[in-house]
């Protein structure tokens, strides 16, 4: 069973960080002083973000996504109905909030459609609260066929190691035409007058290239019609056209006008084009470097939020040095419910690796951390973390930049004391156990920022602040 209580993709309200900071009594400075702050994933995702932005939405004026696109996301409960939100800011689910869809992502307009008309057929007014940026690139049909042929044709000429491992929703051929450019369609194209001819050369230019793909992928393929997809555009384009602007400018007069903004963090640091573990990333910026470009304002975040699991998990390829293929691995997994939401694939499980937390703390200059699913931890026989690598015969103390290089890093590991137990019933962080404790201070003594946030259980008073 998917992990719906603390998940990205999964987020009970009824399971938020209580409103008066649970039994401190009053929420930290941190929580309520800074006009701007981002929460971003510190791991390969499924850190449990979505339960800590819903959270800081209901405390903020404007909240902005600025990377990724429908790959993304996280699901939330409000009074029994689950809102499904994947390009759509989670603050459109809290009255008076701005929702900004910023230039750095890249948009279904099927899917954003889709969204905001479910969410207003349960009640949620979107009206003049979602805005998407005129600037932002469009997932064109194409692209998921490209995306899932380059995958085949890889894998069949090299091997299934080849395959990067994308979900198949055109991400990165999108963020590849952006760069390209001759090729991209951005949302300010599709109210020009010359789309339709824009879409036709496109489509004919895609369509020698999924047909020479398809080939050595040894499948068939069908070429696009141009004409269809123009109109199924148009008819997006027009349906979202109230809601398409300067949102940059938008963010900027906010900002000048002091109101409060989160910017929701979509992937995770290890997943980062430029910092993760390429090329089994994702294709745009995740850390808290990529909010400037991708929201249209300088200055990024004053408050850093970043979320991280006791442990460490990964979905799909590439390399995870403390993956623990074996009854620890499986103890994770089934303790912290570690299978994917939509598809029930099973998370690949591990020690905590503070190599690479130290990695991602620093790269996006998180200022605290959230260490959620504490409580997984809790009756294992022993405890480890990894402190440092050995990369043939060599210490190292940060990731390499080759994947195969990380590939063959060896951890060497901290024994640390186990704690048994349930961490339930404890309101406080100096109310966990010693061992727990003393685990939470250790990981905030290696990555250097405050652990100002501890999760040890689903309910609401279960995730303490500190």
């Amino acid at each position: 069973m998917p992990d719906t209580r603390l998940t990205s993709m999964a987020v009970d309200r009824e399971s938020m960080i209580p409103p008066d900071g649970g039994a401190a009594g009053s929420l930290p400075a941190w929580a309520v002083a800074s006009p701007t702050t981002a929460v971003i994933g510190l791991q390969w995702g499924d850190e449990g973000k979505g339960k800590i932005v819903d959270w800081l939405a209901a405390r903020h004026d404007v909240v902005v996504r600025f990377n990724g696109g429908a790959n993304a996301g996280h699901s939330v409960v409000v009074d029994g109905q689950r809102h499904a939100l994947h390009l759509v800011p989670c603050g459109v689910l809290h009255p008076g909030t701005d929702n900004i869809v910023g230039n750095g992502v890249v948009v279904d307009l099927a899917g954003l459609r889709g969204e905001l008309d479910a969410l207003e057929a349960c009640g949620v007014d979107t009206t003049g609260r979602v805005w998407l940026s005129e600037r932002a690139h469009v997932v064109m049909p194409w692209h998921p066929v490209e995306d899932r042929l380059y995958e085949s044709a890889a894998a069949r000429v090299a091997g299934a190691a080849a395959a990067v491992g994308t979900t198949g929703r055109g991400i990165g051929p999108c963020y590849a035409d952006k760069a390209l450019r001759t090729t991209a369609v951005r949302v300010a194209d599709l109210y020009a007058a010359d789309r339709p001819a824009r879409i036709a050369r496109i489509t004919a230019l895609k369509n020698a290239t999924l047909k020479a793909l398809a080939e050595v992928a040894a499948t068939s393929f069908d070429p696009l019609d141009a004409a269809a997809i123009d109109a199924a555009v148009a008819a997006d384009a027009a349906a979202l056209a109230p809601r398409v602007t300067d949102t940059a400018r938008r963010l900027g007069d906010a900002v000048a006008n002091g109101r409060r903004v989160l910017y929701e963090g979509a992937n995770a640091c290890l997943l980062d084009v430029d910092h993760g573990t390429y090329p089994y990333a994702t294709a745009s910026q995740t850390t808290a470097l990529g909010i400037g470009s991708g929201a249209g304002i300088a200055g990024g975040a004053r408050e850093v939020i970043g979320i991280a699991k006791a442990y460490q998990t990964r979905v799909g390829a590439g390399p995870m040095p403390t993956e623990q293929v074996n009854a620890i691995g499986e103890r994770l997994r089934e303790r912290g419910r570690e299978y994917g939401t939509t598809t029930g694939r099973p998370r690949r499980c591990g020690w905590l690796d503070l190599v690479l937390l130290r990695h991602t703390v620093r790269l996006t200059g998180a200022t605290r951390v959230a260490l959620m699913l504490l409580d997984v931890l809790a009756g294992l026989p022993s405890l480890k973390v990894a402190v440092s690598y050995s990369l043939d015969g060599r210490a190292i103390d940060a990731p390499p930049a080759l994947a195969e290089d990380l590939a063959r890093c060896e951890p060497v590991y901290a024994d640390l004391e186990p704690f048994d137990g349930s961490l339930e019933p404890c309101t406080s962080v100096d109310a966990l156990p010693a061992a727990a404790l003393a685990y939470v201070r250790f990981v905030e003594a290696a990555v250097g920022v405050p652990v100002s946030i501890v999760s040890v259980g689903p309910d609401r008073a279960q995730t303490l602040l500190r």
